[in-house]
């Protein structure tokens, strides 16, 4: 039983074999071999895999490819192999016996929601960090694309075998935390009847002036507290109140995070004076015009960084370095910070920061999501959090529902601009992309129940009539849920979840065409079993994949 990119572990294994024996025959004369890829062909007359090792070896070892390629063919015998072809300049095209794609389902329906797990990360020990919008606001559009992105990078690589935190950092110990807490508290006072001015700077949306009549409600008595005591609890209770909110909108989205950490924790826990004192005493420290600095080109920063301004006050790079400080000393070895286009500038700096802390430049890694726009009938939605009117998470999902939000946010690699289309996300039709692909699992189940009310159950796969599935259509989706192991590790290794819903749109489409093409029930007796057993896997592939994606896999549509 083997997936695709098993087979082609064990093809190379045997061309390698075949090289070597007309090494020792002398007919082949190289020092050493190369590695030996295969790929799955584009146009499918050129059979399930082809190798261009021929042509690499042509140059070292001064023969033709063509020839080369008749030295493997003539060598390599297997029953598993069905036809040989040397094709072009020296392709060798290999066509498998169909026993590979009948195994294939008895491995699906073994390993059910765990098919297409894998090792590749080795448990190596990973810290997510995403979203981590500051707590001044509802989470909007932008922290949505940054949470779907997150989260389906996260179960990516828990399935290809990284050991897997997921954390939001929650900025209440900063600037914006301040100027919104000033807010709440100047609409909570024009509640009671004061005639005071708001902050220029403040946060004028509805939500700012509904928390202060939610606090005018609790009856908190604030006029027995300090000016500094007010500023701190309007901060405070503001900053805590959008977190609640926050967690709400994320929970709603299918996202939770293992950790909520609050930065005022690490204020409070001397995190910062830490770090201070550390970098002092191993001379990456100076003063300069009144400040203190960071020696962060030492480490290949493009400039020098203030860690404690000339008033005094620490930078918002100072409490960065204390956190990623916090989070290796938690025995993370790979942190992976995911960040709006506005942030290139923080990649440099704190990995400077994380090779001044001892560690390797690798322990960080940032990926940057691009802007979002959206579009509605062809037209580009604004938004804007200053004004006070912008679109919010909370109103995507009442738009277009948590599963097209994630699906549309996913289509596109993380570093391209997304325009999304709220019209086309909110259709109830083959041309939205999550339906299409949601539907054909509500059809697989429709067609499942219509069997079992026929008495026709779905045989075990050991006992089934495989080889009755000979048609294209079958064969085409066999062959595409072998494809899903590689496809996982390459989507986790490379943190590029959009692979992975661009193969759950190519295999919706596989099977759409198969049910098009392919009766199940009324068929004879072995064709509808075999089409059963293969109509079930598709089941458990297309929920495997929506999973990942976090997306439902709805029975009836």
């Amino acid at each position: 039983m083997s997936t695709a990119a098993q087979l082609k572990e064990l093809l190379a294994s045997k061309i390698r074999a075949s090289l070597e024996q007309a090494i020792q025959d002398g007919e082949l004369r190289v020092d050493e071999l190369p590695d030996i890829q295969l790929e799955s062909p584009r146009d499918k007359s050129h059979g399930d895999f082809a190798s261009n090792i021929a042509m690499v070896l042509a140059k070292p070892a001064r023969m033709a490819p063509r020839a080369i390629a008749q030295m493997i063919v003539d060598r390599l015998r297997d029953p598993m192999i069905e036809r040989l072809d040397i094709a072009g300049p020296g392709f060798i095209n290999f066509s498998l016996s169909h026993q590979w794609l009948y195994d294939l389902l008895t491995l699906v329906h073994d390993q059910g929601s765990e098919f297409g797990a894998s090792n590749d990360g080795e448990g190596e020990k990973v810290l997510l960090e995403f979203v981590s919008a500051n707590p001044v606001g509802p989470m909007n559009v932008v922290n949505a694309r940054a949470a779907a992105v997150g989260d389906t990078v996260a179960r990516l690589m828990r399935a290809a075998g990284y050991e897997v935190g997921t954390e939001y950092y929650v900025n209440d110990a900063g600037n914006q935390a301040g100027i919104f807490g000033r807010s709440l508290e100047a609409r909570y006072r024009q509640l009671q009847g004061e005639d005071i001015d708001f902050p220029e700077d403040g946060y004028p949306g509805d939500y700012v002036t509904e928390l202060a009549q939610r606090l005018l409600q609790e009856a908190v008595p604030l006029e027995d507290m300090k000016p500094d005591e007010r500023e701190t609890f309007f901060k405070r209770w503001g900053t805590d109140r959008m977190v609640e909110q926050q967690q709400q909108d994320l929970a709603a989205y299918g996202v939770t995070f293992d950790v909520w950490f609050r930065e005022r924790e690490l204020h409070a826990a001397g995190a910062l004076e830490e770090i201070i004192e550390l970098f002092k005493s191993k001379g990456y420290m100076f003063e300069e015009d009144g400040a203190l600095w960071f020696r962060s080109t030492q480490f290949g920063d493009d400039k020098d960084r203030v860690i404690i301004k000339q008033d005094g006050a620490y930078t918002y790079v100072t409490a960065d370095i204390a956190y990623h400080y916090d989070k290796l000393k938690r025995g993370y070895t790979k942190l992976i910070d995911i960040l709006g286009p506005d942030h290139h500038g923080y990649i440099g700096r704190m990995r400077a920061a994380v090779q001044a802390l001892g560690y390797s430049s690798e322990a960080f890694e940032v990926l940057i999501l691009q802007y979002v726009a959206l579009l509605r009938n062809g037209q580009q939605v604004k938004m804007s959090k200053r004004a006070g009117e912008f679109i919010t998470m909370q109103d995507l999902l009442d738009e277009v529902g948590k599963d097209a939000a994630r699906y549309f946010f996913l289509m596109r690699s993380p570093e391209s601009h997304l325009d999304f289309d709220l019209s086309l996300a909110a259709e109830q039709s083959s041309e939205n992309p999550v339906f299409y692909v949601q539907y054909a699992h509500a059809r697989i189940c429709s067609m499942l129940r219509q069997a079992g009310e026929a008495g026709h159950g779905v045989l075990d796969t050991r006992q089934a009539p495989l080889d009755a599935l000979q048609r294209p259509e079958e064969l085409d989706l066999i062959k595409k849920m072998a494809e899903l192991p590689e496809e996982i590790a390459a989507a986790a290794r490379y943190r590029e979840p959009h692979r992975i819903a661009r193969y759950a749109l190519d295999f919706a489409g596989l099977f759409h065409s198969f049910y098009t093409h392919c009766r199940v029930l009324g068929e004879e007796p072995a064709v509808r079993d075999a089409r059963l057993v293969l109509v079930a896997a598709v089941q458990v592939v297309l929920r495997r994949v929506l999973d990942l994606l976090g997306v439902d896999a709805p029975e009836t549509m």
